[in-house]
């Protein structure tokens, strides 16, 4: 089967529908991080604050988001989403009320950390979704899930273009204020959306399969690391790119810069389900690694938004490929009835490493600017390659035991 076919395959089982609310669903918390960022630094004048609410805000989702993972394994997705929603809205408006009101530095951190803790973790909990929906295919099913996790690759980065790029947009012609607002209204109605799919009853939830087989290995630990990895990179970045635009006059301008990042790494998403299946993700996730580091490296010597923006625009066409080689090991290195927490797992890693990033970078732009932490984006790719080249055999090693242990697949017939 052909990527392409593949593609068409996969929409019509899962349908037009199921897909877009799929994705719009998953915009908010794109949206969150850089608008918390640009809401607290613009109402107290403090990036080191903004970089600490956003940080908070995304460690406590790395924090909620496998508890959440956990309990949709058990009891499905359905209810545990369409709670988050409603709680991720209603918390997104109280953070903006909150900046408004002019309340205490810790107020805001924790009204981020209270908002991070409850936003659902949509991108994850949807590629659990692919191997049911493409159960039935018999010998095609895992290159099927293979294209599903291309699509969902290249469909985060996508989120992650697109929500900056609205906060950037709305930051501009409203506030960042109204851009949070607008993230809760699309997390009240299409988080509610991809609760309430039809798609949903598909994983609604398996006490015995999800409490057996080992979690937590050093093969997943690795995975885990790798995204913390390009976590930090996001978060450093992110914060680079607002230094830039603030300095310039045009603070909501970071949004669109930080955008071009995921413009890149959605079309290199697309395209990896090209790569020949005897390529193994755990080489695929390490070529993406020494990618990132050779083209973060110009972000050193820039010193505007426009040469920003098109050394951004390179770096994505490696990041997309790299997260989809890791979250692909993660679907394959955990029991089936796993696959839930592990997924919501490895994007907690990458929002950990988003708060590392922003946290870092944001200290060190107050005393030395944006290449300072644009430093924080290039010392997070030497992490990733540290970390792949590395675990080669180790990986290889679990994806083959894994392997072994899968049931046989029947042929179609």
């Amino acid at each position: 089967m052909t990527p392409l076919a593949s593609y068409r395959r996969l929409l019509h089982l899962a349908g037009p529908a199921y897909v877009a609310v799929a994705f719009l669903g998953r915009l908010p918390l794109a949206m969150s991080q850089l608008g918390t960022l640009l809401l607290v630094a613009t109402t107290t004048g403090s990036y080191g604050l903004g970089g600490l609410a956003a940080g908070a805000l995304a460690v406590a989702n790395a924090v909620g988001a496998p508890v959440a993972g956990s309990l949709s394994d058990r009891v499905g997705q359905r209810p545990v989403v369409l709670v988050q929603s409603l709680a991720g809205a209603t918390g997104l408006s109280l953070l903006v009320a909150c900046a408004h009101a002019g309340l205490a530095d810790v107020t805001l951190v924790v009204a981020a950390a209270v908002t991070g803790l409850v936003l659902p973790q949509v991108g994850p909990l949807a590629r659990v979704r692919w191997r049911p929906i493409t159960s039935g295919q018999g010998p095609h099913q895992r290159r099927l899930v293979d294209a599903a996790f291309s699509y969902e690759g290249a469909a985060d980065e996508a989120s992650f273009a697109v929500g900056p790029a609205l906060v950037g947009l709305v930051a501009v012609a409203v506030s960042p204020g109204g851009a949070l607002v607008v993230a809760a209204v699309l997390l009240a109605v299409f988080g509610t959306a991809f609760a309430l799919d039809p798609s949903a009853r598909l994983v609604s939830g398996a006490p015995t399969a999800a409490s057996g087989g080992r979690l937590v290995t050093v093969a997943f630990g690795v995975l885990a690391l790798a995204q913390l990895s390009i976590g930090t990179l996001f978060g450093a970045t992110q914060t680079g790119a607002t230094v830039l635009a603030t300095e310039s006059g045009t603070p909501g301008l970071a949004g669109l810069v930080h955008a071009t990042l995921g413009v890149g790494s959605a079309v290199a998403g697309i395209a990896t389900a090209y790569v020949p299946e005897r390529v193994g993700h755990e080489r695929r996730s390490l070529v993406a690694a020494c990618a990132l580091l050779v083209l973060s490296l110009p972000l050193l010597v820039v010193d505007s938004l426009l040469g920003a923006t098109l050394c951004v625009l390179v770096l994505g066409c490696a990041v997309a490929p790299f997260m989809i080689g890791v979250f692909s090991l993660g679907e394959r290195v955990v029991p089936p009835g796993r696959v839930g927490t592990a997924m919501t797992l490895l994007a907690s890693a990458t929002g950990v490493g988003y708060a590392l990033g922003a946290g870092l970078a944001g200290r060190l732009a107050d005393a030395h600017g944006s290449t300072a932490a644009f430093g924080v984006t290039v010392g997070a790719t030497v992490l990733a390659v540290v970390v792949m080249a590395s675990q080669q055999r180790r990986l290889r090693r679990a994806v083959a035991v894994a392997r072994a242990e899968e049931p046989a697949v029947p042929a179609l017939v």
